[in-house]
């Protein structure tokens, strides 16, 4: 016996089987749509246009390679309508199992009307029993290429869809912006819901591939040049941020722009990608979620460096002439003074200095700088200078 006899039990039925039930096949076929639509909800309507057209195909054409595979007598070729049928479920929104039902109430109307035809044609019992077997074992084939073609078009629909998401991205972040019917309409075609508002998390390429996959299932993602942009809406809604931060891990790192309107998306990115920056150049700690918000001084001197290094040379200038190890101390004490807003004793216990020691590196520092420690707006500048320096 061929191993395919054994998953076809049909192939060894006897023709004249066949031919007794052949007769039934349009009243069969009738029956088996009257009670689908009773037995299955999802089927329950009138039988009208592509959902008319497709079921009445799908119950003549199974009833028809029925009783043509046992005339064969072997392997009959296998139209795709049963995978088809399976695609069509997912492009109607409807479950695998509302199909699979109907398939198994077209198998005990068939084997009841069968069963009936070959008891008036005589068959033999064993004929019968065989013949119950075969419908079901080939409900089972029908129910199996429906689930491929189910499976099928969903990984379609999902490619289909994470190619819309990723138009998507491209369009929010455009500058100057796209205009808003057209993103619009893809955010429609991409299944996603535009947000009141968003932030640009932006990857290192080489960080995505672990990240990625850890994030909140409405962010959208796409490689925007040297970055991974990843638009993540409602960006301050309740636990968000942990959600981000747990994708991210403090082993990695990524940046997060300003939450923004979408239509300023390319703003949050720019940010995002300006503190990424920052933290490859080592200005900043490259460590778990980093906000922008969090930067802005350091953003704003990046921004125009020459500026920058024009503040630094104006504030500064006076220590170059020492030599390197006084000027790294004397830098030192006059960052930690600032910070601590004047109170030596601070100072001293954040440098592990004696106090006496500050009061002498800040002597030398009036005489360097003059009268700038004494001046809001000079303490202002040389602060702004010293981050400088240390990002130029």
């Amino acid at each position: 016996m061929a191993a395919t006899d054994v998953l076809r039990p049909w192939h060894r039925l006897p023709a004249a089987a066949a031919a007794a039930l052949r007769p039934e096949l349009p009243d069969l076929a009738r029956e088996i749509i009257a009670a689908i639509r009773v037995e299955v909800p999802a089927y329950a309507r009138p039988l009208e246009g592509p959902f008319g057209r497709g079921l009445t195909a799908g119950v003549e054409e199974a009833l028809r390679q029925f009783l043509d595979g046992i005339e064969a007598g072997g392997r009959t070729p296998r139209s795709r309508v049963y995978v088809d049928l399976g695609r069509g479920e997912v492009r109607s929104g409807r479950s695998l199992e509302a199909l699979l039902s109907a398939y198994r109430v077209g198998a005990r109307v068939a084997w009841r009307r069968f069963s009936a035809a070959g008891v008036a044609a005589g068959l033999p019992p064993a004929t019968l029993y065989e013949l119950a077997e075969s419908i079901f074992a080939y409900i089972d084939e029908l129910s199996a290429k429906s689930a491929e073609g189910y499976a099928l078009e969903q990984s379609a629909t999902a490619g289909e869809r994470r190619a819309q998401r990723q138009r998507l991205v491209r369009l929010l972040v455009r500058d100057p912006p796209a205009d808003p019917h057209d993103v619009e309409e893809v955010a429609h075609a991409a299944e996603w819901r535009l947000p009141a508002t968003l932030a640009a998390l932006a990857l290192p390429l080489d960080e995505s591939p672990r990240v990625l996959p850890r994030l909140p299932a409405e962010a959208i993602a796409e490689t925007i040049g040297d970055v991974v942009c990843v638009l993540v809406p409602d960006p301050e809604r309740s636990g968000r941020r942990a959600q981000l931060a747990e994708a991210v891990g403090a082993r990695h790192h990524a940046a997060l722009g300003p939450p923004v309107l979408w239509g300023e998306a390319a703003l949050s990115l720019a940010r995002a990608r300006a503190v990424l920056a920052l933290a490859a150049e080592g200005t900043i700690p490259a460590r778990g979620v980093i906000d922008a918000r969090d930067h802005a001084a350091a953003l704003l001197l990046r921004a125009d460096r020459r500026l920058a290094a024009e503040l630094v040379c104006a504030r500064l200038a006076p220590l170059d002439a020492l030599p390197a190890g006084a000027r790294a101390r004397l830098t030192a004490t006059l960052a930690a003074w600032l910070a601590a807003q004047g109170r030596p004793q601070a100072v001293a216990e954040q440098l592990h200095v004696h106090p006496q020691t500050v009061r002498y590196r800040l002597g030398r520092l009036r005489d360097l700088l003059g009268d700038a420690l004494d001046d809001p707006q000079a303490r202002f500048e040389l602060e702004l200078a010293l981050r400088a320096s240390a990002g130029i």
